[in-house]
């Protein structure tokens, strides 16, 4: 695809402190992650197919193209980024897909974050041992 054609679904997705921006290209069934294979750039199987579960429930792997920008977060963090990325991706190319994506539970962002540490404590909510003398 050349500059001046550029027909892409977009999708942002989050997760703790993760951002992936996902293009979903018309395409053959390549899939990019920061410029590597998603094997690659993960390093495990399990937070691979975790990512591209969105491929995998809508089975529309084969037929799209995926390029991925992931920065921010851990392993783990961004493989949820590119879920969360990828679903709404697709939903944009086709909607009818978002029932069966909201189904898997792939369009809800996770809103878990690292708690803050509080003063007077170790970490967040570990507090030091108690001595009674």
């Amino acid at each position: 695809m050349t500059d001046g054609e550029r027909r892409y679904a977009y999708g942002t997705g989050r997760r703790k402190t993760a951002i992936a921006r996902v293009r979903v290209y018309p395409g053959q069934g390549t899939i990019s992650i920061n410029d590597r294979e998603p094997l690659r750039h993960f390093g495990r199987s399990d937070l691979e197919q975790a990512a591209l579960r969105p491929l995998q429930v809508t089975q529309t792997a084969s037929r799209v193209h995926v390029l991925v920008k992931v920065e921010g977060g851990g392993i783990s963090g961004q493989a949820g980024a590119v879920a969360h990325g990828l679903a709404r991706a697709l939903c944009v190319v086709d909607p009818g897909l978002r029932g069966v994506l909201k189904a898997a539970g792939l369009l809800r962002r996770d809103p878990r974050e690292k708690e803050r540490k509080k003063y007077g404590l170790k970490r967040a909510r570990k507090a030091p041992q108690y001595t009674k003398r």
